[in-house]
């Protein structure tokens, strides 16, 4: 009589274990040097789809207003090709140390010290 000791189908066998972890692991690097790291990267959009960005006159401060409506007092429109669109995207570190006057023009800002 043979002693025989059974195991559930569903169990992996040593080297089929290995193999499945093999493939798993390769797979992984395969992805990372396809893709690189810089796919990665999380870039955060100044204002919603529905919106455009302001800035406050004669200040670094800004909002968001709603599409179809005017900025608030105190607020002005970015001028045309220098709006900032993603967080520390060229316009946005430009404004950080810009802003208009009361007549829309470009000066360094008074609070940018």
């Amino acid at each position: 009589m043979s002693h025989r000791i059974s195991r559930p189908a569903t169990a992996f066998r040593p080297g089929r274990l290995r193999v499945v972890a093999a493939a798993a692991l390769a797979g992984s690097a395969a992805v990372v040097a396809l893709t690189g790291c810089a796919s990665f990267e999380y870039k955060e959009d100044i204002c919603m789809g529905n919106e455009y960005p302001v800035l406050t006159v004669n200040g670094t401060g800004g909002a968001c207003v709603s599409n179809g409506e005017e900025p608030p007092a105190g607020f002005a429109r970015y001028p045309e090709g220098k709006v900032p669109q993603e967080v520390d995207d060229k316009w946005d570190v430009y404004w950080n140390t810009h802003t208009l006057d009361k007549d829309g023009k470009i000066i360094d800002a008074p609070d940018a010290g």
